[in-house]
């Protein structure tokens, strides 16, 4: 195999390595990072024996991701506040035609099943991602881990119950998703507090991420009235210097605030049953960096 098959081999499976490593790390950074290091172990490697090219860089990826997401446990451990993914624009675009996989390929990514995997062993979401999101064979799995494939189908087992439990039971229904989300941002906006709550349900949360390096809440705000009046008092202070902008971001639609016409945050929604359930708002400037030349769009 020449340098040049090589590096096409590798761009042609960037995707689906960048889309694993973003779903095992929950960072783009991260996630750019061990593609890189995937980049250089297969360019200096000996390809002679390697069939199936998609199989061995998924096994370098897996692993790769796995050693920093043991490596970042600790930091997020140290983590002021709240800890959410940073915001992905997604457009799966016609790569990803059939409803069913698109579906799947969103959940996969939002925010939502993202913070729920942040409870799972390093291992156990390797295998959930994998088989999940990009429905790998058991024995391909078993081969990236080095485990056994009865192993695997334990862990798979365990990590498929355990965010089952956990992710809420969200609207996937795009077309409903930002009809909400519109309907929020025109009554946050517009300062109709009666229809804000009514848009909320009564148990709705909202999480705040700014990892200390912005205002936010360092606890996670519960019930309608505590959380509309507080999204509230935020629209209104900052009415004539808040514009908007709705895009899709982890699969579904999001609203990227400018403040002064630079980026100030990421809002996200949980939504079932008509009503919102959760309110997620990034703020970490660190996480904001790759939508900042959206201002400009």
């Amino acid at each position: 195999m020449t340098a040049d098959t090589a590096t096409d081999v590798f761009e042609s499976h960037r995707p689906v390595l960048t889309g694993v490593a973003y779903r095992m790390l929950g960072r783009i950074a991260d996630a750019e990072d061990v593609v890189q290091e995937a980049w250089l172990r297969w360019s200096s490697a000996p390809r002679e024996d390697v069939r199936e090219p998609r199989a061995f860089l998924v096994r370098i990826i897996t692993r790769l991701a796995i050693d920093r997401l043991r490596q970042v446990q600790s930091r997020r451990e140290a983590y002021v506040g709240p800890w959410l993914p940073e915001p992905v624009v997604t457009d799966f675009g016609p790569a990803v035609p059939d409803t069913a996989e698109r579906a799947v390929l969103a959940d996969s990514v939002s925010v939502a099943v993202l913070v729920v995997l942040e409870s799972l062993s390093p291992l156990e979401r390797a295998v959930f991602v994998l088989r999940e999101a990009f429905g790998f064979p058991y024995a391909e799995i078993a081969a990236a881990l080095d485990r056994t494939e009865a192993a695997v189908r334990q862990l798979a087992g365990r990590a498929r119950r355990h965010v089952e439990e956990r992710k809420p039971r969200y609207d996937v229904d795009p077309a409903h998703r930002r009809d909400l989300t519109e309907r929020f941002l025109a009554a946050a906006a517009g300062g109709d507090i009666e229809e804000l709550l009514a848009l909320l349900a009564p148990d709705v949360r909202l999480v705040g991420d700014s990892g200390g390096k912005s205002r936010a809440p360092l606890r996670v705000i519960e019930s309608a009235d505590k959380v509309g009046r507080f999204l509230f008092a935020v629209a209104h202070d900052h009415a004539r210097e808040l514009d908007f902008r709705l895009l899709e971001l982890n699969g579904g639609p999001g609203l990227l605030l400018f403040l002064s016409g630079k980026v100030d945050a990421v809002v996200q929604l949980d939504i079932e049953d008509g009503l919102i359930q959760c309110v997620y708002i990034v703020r970490n400037p660190d996480k904001l960096a790759r939508l900042t030349d959206l201002s400009e769009a």
